[in-house]
């Protein structure tokens, strides 16, 4: 049986980190943190009703989340959490120019779909790991981020809820992948369609008004992450992951140094 999340004794005084298994923010805000010597406590919000207690107290629903005391932030954006700590220094790297993110997107959810193809159906229901997700959601979740995406370009607002949708109950490995295809089809087709640009105007998102070259950023690390996670997971069922995408065919994606924590 899997022991409770430790969790630290409350400190105002005390930077707060919640964060769960799996999740691509969560590890990147860590290792964000880290990096740049800031100390603080790290807490596993999965299946820890005293940390949920403690974010409903103040008012956030989604993760990763950096506290102080009774003050949060949430950490879409790394210049959101250098503001909200009062940190005295600057982001280093911009994100690819759209054309070049768009190729990389383009490239992962072309591993992905590869990699969801692999999974034997007898296996998707199952979880891996410490998540609670099955290894058949967490392909399905990698096509579904680039929707979301997809959906505030085409006018919509990015709301968080949608990072917890799940595929329907019936589908197989197939299904998802052939539903990932047709999502990986309408980017494409949206992209086309698009005269020159930089991307560099607001679109709405949970976490507030963002440039969509940020979001399309944001959006291409998240999917590269999950993928990364499919390699892992088919790995672990004995499976060799057809055609692997590396470390250096993600060059100028800000993923994760880890693939899992």
């Amino acid at each position: 049986m899997a022991q409770a999340p430790v969790h630290p004794p409350f400190n105002p005084n005390r930077i707060r980190v919640y964060w769960q298994p799996g999740c691509t923010s969560c590890l990147r805000t860590k290792e964000f943190l880290t990096k740049q010597g800031v100390d603080y406590d790290s807490v596993n919000a999965q299946n820890n009703p005293e940390a949920m207690a403690e974010m409903r107290r103040l008012g956030a629903r989604s993760l990763p989340l950096v506290t102080l005391g009774d003050r949060y932030t949430l950490c879409q954006s790394f210049g959101d959490v250098l503001k909200f700590l009062n940190l005295d220094m600057k982001l280093i790297g911009e994100p690819l120019p759209a054309a070049e993110l768009f190729e990389k997107l383009d490239m992962v959810l072309d591993a992905a779909e590869r990699y969801t193809r692999q999974f034997p159906d007898d296996q998707i229901k199952v979880q891996f790991r410490e998540r609670q997700r099955t290894m058949g959601n967490t392909c399905y979740h990698a096509f579904r981020v680039a929707e979301m995406t997809l959906e505030v370009c085409e006018g919509g607002t990015l709301d968080n809820a949608g990072f917890l949708d799940v595929a329907p109950e019936d589908w197989k490995a197939k299904d998802i992948a052939d539903w990932g295809h047709k999502v990986h089809d309408r980017i494409d087709a949206w992209w086309r369609k698009q005269p020159p640009t930089d991307l560099r105007y607001k679109v709405n998102t949970y976490y507030g008004q963002r440039d969509l070259l940020d979001l399309m950023d944001r959006t291409v690390y998240h999917v590269a992450q999950h993928t990364r996670q499919l390699m892992l997971m088919l790995e672990s069922l004995g499976i060799q992951p057809d055609r692997p995408i590396t470390m250096e065919d993600l060059k100028g994606v800000p993923v994760p140094e880890a693939a899992w924590g």
